[in-house]
């Protein structure tokens, strides 16, 4: 289960993150074309993106757990 939920938040934050490239590169949001600008579905996308981007934190803590064991 924890295996399908960290593959889910990092897909979603990868989505994130190529927005973000988009954006710094181009002005161009990508969420806000295919959901309208800041539209209850862009605001679910972003928010989203934002709860994984913290739970992805928690790899943080599992690479320094997986080092003190091996």
């Amino acid at each position: 289960m924890n295996k399908y939920v960290d593959g889910a938040a990092l897909t979603i934050a990868i989505i994130g993150a190529l927005n973000w490239g988009l954006i710094g590169l181009f002005r161009f949001d990508l969420v806000a074309f295919l959901f309208g600008d800041m539209s209850w579905l862009s605001r679910i996308v972003y928010v989203l993106v934002g709860l994984c981007g913290l739970y992805l934190v928690t790899f943080y803590m599992r690479l320094s757990d997986s080092k003190s064991n091996g």
